[in-house]
This record gives C-alpha cells, sequence and structure tokens, in this order.
C-alpha cells in the first residue's frame, strides 16, 4: 500500500445520499478475479444519465469524490474500494460513511473524510471550479479561498495511511518479535518442530 499524505486536485461534486455498493460496482462485476479494471465498471449505472460527473471531462482523473451522507451502505463488498482505486480515487470527502465501506476503504489505502453537510455543501461548490487539497498530517481540507475545514481520524488508521501499512505491512513490521517467538517455541517444545509420528 502506498503511504498517503496528502490528496490535492479536482474532485468529482457527486454530492448524493445513500450511494450503495451497488451502484459504486455492480454485481455483474464481482465476477472477475483481478482488481484491475474495475474502474471501468465504477458507477456504470449514472454514467448511462446524460451529464453525469464522472464522464465530465473536467474531472477526468479525479483523485477525490464528494459525496452524500451515507456513502458506501448496502453489501460489504470490497470490490467498491478496488473499484474506486481502479479509477484513481484515493480520498472520499462525505458527511456520514458505512462504517463497512469505510473500513474497506482504509484496508486499501482510500482516504474517508467525515466533514458537516455545510462543509460537504461548500466542497460541492468550490468543486465545480477549482482543485480542492486534503492534507491528512494536519487533517484538513483546504481550498484556493482560504476555506480550512478540519476533520477526526482513529489515530492508528492515520498512522497506518500515513506509513502505507496494510495487514501484511503491519505484520512484517513484527518479524523480528514473530522470529523470538518461532525460534522460543522451537526450543521448548522441539516436538512440534520435528511434527509427530503415529508409529508406536
Amino acid at each position: 500500500m502506498e503511504p498517503l499524505r496528502q490528496v490535492e486536485g479536482r474532485a468529482y461534486p457527486f454530492g448524493r445520499n445513500n450511494v450503495d455498493t451497488d451502484l459504486i460496482i455492480p454485481a455483474r462485476w464481482l465476477k472477475t478475479v483481478t482488481r484491475e479494471g474495475l474502474g471501468r465498471g465504477a458507477f456504470e449505472a449514472l454514467r448511462g444519465e446524460e451529464g453525469n460527473v464522472f464522464d465530465d471531462p473536467r474531472f477526468a482523473g479525479a483523485p477525490i469524490i464528494i459525496a452524500g451522507d451515507n456513502f458506501g451502505c448496502g453489501s460489504s463488498r470490497e470490490h467498491a474500494a478496488w473499484a474506486l482505486l481502479d479509477m484513481g480515487v484515493t480520498a472520499v470527502i462525505a458527511p456520514s460513511f458505512s462504517d463497512i465501506f469505510a473500513g474497506n476503504a482504509f484496508k486499501n489505502g482510500i482516504l474517508t473524510v467525515a466533514l458537516p453537510q455545510e462543509a460537504v455543501d461548500r466542497l460541492l461548490a468550490v468543486a465545480e471550479t477549482d482543485p480542492i487539497a486534503i492534507d491528512l498530517d494536519s487533517q484538513t481540507v483546504t481550498t484556493p479561498f482560504q476555506d480550512r475545514f478540519t476533520f477526526e481520524i482513529d489515530p492508528f488508521r492515520k498512522h497506518c495511511l500515513l506509513e502505507g501499512l496494510d495487514e501484511v505491512g503491519l505484520t512484517l513490521g513484527r518479524a523480528a518479535q514473530i522470529e523470538a517467538y518461532e525460534a522460543r517455541q522451537q526450543a521448548e517444545m522441539p516436538w512440534i518442530a520435528r511434527g509427530t509420528s503415529l508409529a508406536a
């Protein structure tokens, strides 16, 4: 997982409430055996609508989505986070998130920023014409117009995102302790290391 400290650029001014994971990535895309290419299916149903923000060239490649309340509700499919990453999104700003989606996003290196509705409304307006910046170190979202909004984040999640640590990375960070445990176990219970024999 890549370290995430700042996310800057244009943002999709989406703003819709109660966006579920089926809207983010339809079920028919779940048959894939790879994460790559899921971005093509992201928000597929909306991309059939004329004037949708996801096909607007002004926002092509935007790393941020500004969404409405309860983003990521519905099923627990991790494919939703994979699809967002594949389309280049590394941060989502909304008034609230589904707990399961927020967890899946975090595990895949996507920052979820919860802000009050008034702040989200302001960012939706700014995003129509100008970039937005998110700084994880200072836990702030800023605009070129001196707007500055602070957000809360779990300290453990913040640490992992800043350092680019997923579950594998966290485990590898404890390699010395794991090796010491295994050496101690082999010394104290050598029969486990040798295996057991069924012979009498």
